[in-house]
């Protein structure tokens, strides 16, 4: 079936998005932002030409709507395909998929950003309420809305930088490329809709969410760890140091250096059972972020 060929840029926008209907939401924005960065760069270039015209020139050289589409999925595969992490060997058995975590990349990557996310939830937070806090305060004064527009505009920014560290250290796509703000547009129409902008006030309500997620995956991570470690270590700990005993219920409990290999096997099994917790929660933390910080694919 063949499409219409667009009279105006929002045109081709559109029939690029339904081009790539069932894509990637993340995908879907930084195709829609290269075209719409491009077509408007080309308009700029030859501001005689109106948007039909301009359409029909480009479209040898940057193509109709559905074979951009198809250039950016097989893009996407060819990228997937070079950048990803070598997925471990398929387990049949349980005990290989229980063990089988150990050889999983995406296990401790999901446990450094679970550890990271205490830093980066803490300074989201404090940007988010000490920015919303004085453009409130400033509201009064006419620095208010400047201040005000710079740090919605921060916190779009910021949004991409917490992209990145999911799909590096979680494996979820997220965008690479903003939302498209066109700079002919008028500068209350661009300020209006940055705050019409679902993503905006989501994107505010991650940010915000992430200090007391941060805190949990980080205490959860320290002890979980620290626990499996430690408990291996007991034997060695016990014989080899100063007071260093283990107590049950007030009834101090002897490991001698022979059962190192029991609380090494415990660590183990403890070990293990830690990153598959992480795993999921990298699962989790990774649906919130898609769901939080991307734009839907539909118009």
């Amino acid at each position: 079936m063949n499409t219409a060929i667009a009279k105006s840029i929002p045109e081709y926008l559109d029939q690029l998005r339904a081009a790539l209907a069932g894509s990637d939401p993340a995908l879907v924005q930084d195709a829609l932002y290269d075209a719409e960065d491009y077509l408007r760069s080309e308009w700029a270039e030859h501001p005689e030409m109106d948007e039909a015209s301009l359409l029909a020139s480009v479209a040898g050289s940057y193509g109709a709507p559905s074979e951009v589409a198809d250039i950016y999925r097989d893009t996407e595969v060819t990228v997937h395909r070079a950048l990803r992490v070598p997925p471990p060997k398929p387990r049949v058995s349980a005990a290989g998929r229980f063990f089988g975590v150990l050889a999983d990349p995406h296990a401790y990557t999901s446990v450094l950003y679970l550890l990271l996310s205490l830093v980066t939830g803490i300074f989201y937070f404090t940007w988010v309420v000490t920015g919303l806090s004085l453009s409130a305060s400033l509201a009064v004064l006419v620095i208010g809305i400047p201040f005000t527009i710079l740090f919605f505009a921060s916190v779009r920014g910021l949004s991409l930088v917490e992209g990145r560290l999911v799909e590096v250290m979680l494996g979820e796509r997220m965008p690479r490329r903003p939302l498209y703000t066109d700079s002919e547009r008028p500068i209350l129409e661009r300020i209006k809709t940055v705050f019409l902008d679902p993503r905006t006030w989501s994107t505010l309500v991650y940010m915000v969410l992430m200090m007391p997620l941060g805190v949990i995956y980080f205490t959860f991570i320290v002890v979980a760890l620290s626990l499996s470690f430690g408990i291996a270590a007991l034997p060695v700990l016990e014989t080899f140091g100063e007071h260093n005993h283990l107590y049950w219920f007030g009834t101090q409990i002897h490991l001698p250096l022979w059962s190192l290999p029991i609380t090494i096997a415990i660590g183990l099994l403890l070990l293990i059972l830690t990153l598959h917790a992480a795993r999921g929660l990298g699962v989790l933390q990774a649906t919130l972020a898609k769901h939080q910080l991307v734009k839907s694919a539909q118009p």
